[in-house]
């Protein structure tokens, strides 16, 4: 059967409109056809053909508005006619006209039977006839990138698939040539987080990426582990990635070694260790920790040996010196406090062994070399650095459940200390491979980034040095072949340095008040058509049911063939996991079978 041509397909799908006047090169006035004024409009897709320099050319874009105009009924006498009337026959909705407003995001040009990207730089004449756009359309007009293209959802409103892309960061077939950060932002419920795990599985198609996710609240993990909660998007990620052969690790705070002595002085400092010898934090806990790290070389202080019984008695024997006291405190009596409170210690057996078991040990764990533990820069470096054909997904659980000591480790800085050390290790893979030539080709996601990264200096500088890092990773790991993603429910709090690196915008419900709507607004610019769109989204919880919910988004930024003009583009999320894997081939049965798993979880519990 010989394939139809373009402008087939065109001639054969509905027709809705014609070009009207005026119209410029970046917005197109629609005269709506009266076989198409009950129809709904707004978010469909529409597509013309046209000449320009001697070529066949085809323009797309999303109508994003449409006003009925009725001049007649416009003028003062006519309008205090209707109020008396209601109605004036023959003019009340006989001489109705639709207008329409399509935003151009695409310009495609035919040449020697291939498809290549182009301007709209002319515009077509009146009456030039638009026509709604289907999956066949795009199918033949995108049919050289087919096994590039990825779907999300449908366009906005309508049935068509939208097509995207996301390629990974390398050269070769599938590839962008260069690292690019994603941001992701919307409201609790907006479908952000499904959205995220959509755009994994969506990168993990390539072998050559190296994907971290650096996971707050353990959502991924669990997903991961496939355990997801019942009832919502079920994308089981261990089945899924089992079935793309994408090996996948999980861990947690306790398989993670720590391995420098200035995380050990920062756990330390937080800890509830310093509580029981009564030295108080400020000024008296960083002197003790000071006289620690300045002489541990002198009572044989090692990373490896922190955990052990002894190395905890040496310390209290070294706290109670009298020229270390004296470095502690400046007056007598803390002095004498601190040096009784050791002393009730190293003279009771079991108090001792409770000082040691309850908060001695759970920090120096995280130091210990121990079974299914690994050290932060080993775990990176076999993210992105691995020899293997296939690099893998890993998964850093930080949430709180994952703490064993519940007393000593849930302090939120705890997170932020571990999380820096992990965007240090991870720069520094990017710095080594790029003096070497080579490129990490990597995407590092951050779900909550807006506690990380908030606006403004924090108060608190566990918290600063986090959010620093993170503005310093955002402007540096590009040229290592690094992209991030980052997953935040507010747009206007998060730093704005972050927000201008962002390459690709995907906005979910929610940021259409406020100060939200006001970083949104300095995002899309002057584009009133698309911000008026963005704020129609209806809330997704206010749906009947589950079912019938709509997640939907607007997107800004190269995630599609159909945005190289750089308009934003909407469209609505699958709400069915079957249907999102089905159509992009992501398994070849059901997620709901069985499946042998090739998840690597390193938490001992699992």
């Amino acid at each position: 059967m010989t394939e139809q041509s373009i402008d087939q397909l065109i001639d054969h799908e509905e027709r809705i409109a014609i070009i009207g006047s005026p119209s410029s090169t970046s917005d197109i006035s629609l005269d709506i056809l009266g076989t198409a004024v009950n129809k709904k409009l707004v978010g469909e897709f529409g597509t013309f053909h046209f000449l320009q320099d001697g070529q066949s050319h085809y323009a797309m874009g999303q109508i994003t508005e449409i006003q009925l105009r009725n001049t007649w009924l416009e003028d003062p006498t006519m309008r205090s006619l209707t109020r008396q009337r209601g109605q004036v026959n023959p003019i009340s909705g006989v001489q109705d006209t639709h207008l329409g407003n399509m935003t151009i995001s695409a310009v495609f040009c035919e040449r020697n039977g291939r498809i290549e990207p182009s301007i709209l730089g002319t515009v077509p004449q009146t009456g030039t006839e638009i026509h709604l756009v289907n999956d066949a359309i795009l199918d033949r007009i995108l049919s050289q990138y087919r096994h590039e293209l990825f779907y999300l959802g449908n366009v906005y409103g309508s049935t068509p698939k939208l097509p995207m892309w996301f390629k990974h960061f390398g050269s070769g077939i599938g590839g962008a040539g260069e690292a690019y950060h994603i941001g992701i932002f919307g409201k609790t419920g907006s479908g952000k987080s499904v959205l995220a795990k959509m755009a994994l599985l969506a990168y993990a198609r390539s072998p050559d990426i190296g994907i971290f996710v650096i996971d707050p609240q353990g959502e991924f993990a669990k997903d991961a582990r496939g355990d997801a909660t019942p009832g919502t998007f079920n994308l089981n990620l261990r089945d899924i990635l089992s079935q793309m052969e994408k090996p996948i690790i999980v861990t947690g705070i306790r398989d993670l070694i720590l391995d420098t002595w200035d995380l050990f002085r920062e756990v330390l400092y937080k800890s509830r260790f310093f509580q029981q010898l009564t030295i108080p934090p400020g000024e008296n806990r960083n002197n003790a920790i000071n006289e620690i790290m300045e002489r541990r070389q002198t009572i044989h202080l090692t990373l490896e040996t922190l955990h052990e019984r002894d190395s905890l008695n040496r310390i209290l024997n070294f706290l109670q010196r009298p020229e270390v006291l004296l470095a502690i405190y400046p007056s007598q009596q803390p002095r004498q406090r601190t040096h009784d409170k050791i002393d009730e210690y190293l003279h009771d057996p079991q108090r001792l062994d409770e000082l040691y078991t309850n908060y001695w040990l759970p920090i120096c764990q995280l130091f210990r070399e121990r079974p299914n533990a690994e050290r932060v820069m080993s775990l990176v470096f076999r993210t992105f650095n691995t020899p293997n054909n296939v690099k893998p997904i890993v998964i850093v659980d930080l949430s709180a459940q994952q703490t064993e000591e519940e007393n000593v480790l849930r302090d939120e800085t705890i997170q932020f200390i571990i999380l820096k050390r992990l965007i240090d290790a991870i720069k520094r893979s990017g710095v080594d491979a790029y003096q070497h030539n080579q490129t990490l080709n990597g995407l590092v996601i951050l779900d909550e980034a807006h506690r990380f990264a908030p606006a403004g200096t924090q108060d608190d500088k566990y918290l600063e040095k986090v959010r620093s890092t993170l503005i310093n990773a955002s402007f540096e790991t590009r040229k290592y072949g690094l992209g991030w993603m980052f997953i935040s429910q507010t747009l206007s709090s998060i730093d704005k340095k972050i927000v201008s690196q962002l390459r690709i915008y995907l906005f979910g419900f929610g940021l259409g008040l406020g100060s939200e709507f006001v970083a949104l607004s300095e995002l899309v610019g002057k584009d009133t058509e698309s911000l008026k769109l963005y704020q129609s989204f209806c809330d997704p919880h206010s749906s009947f049911d589950a079912e019938s919910r709509k997640y939907s988004f607007m997107t800004s930024g190269p995630i599609s063939p159909l945005s190289f003009q750089g308009t934003p583009l909407f469209f609505t999320v699958f709400n069915r996991p079957e249907e999102f894997l089905s159509v992009n081939h992501l398994v070849e049965e059901s997620p709901d079978q069985t499946s042998q798993p090739s998840t690597e979880t390193m938490t001992p519990d699992q």
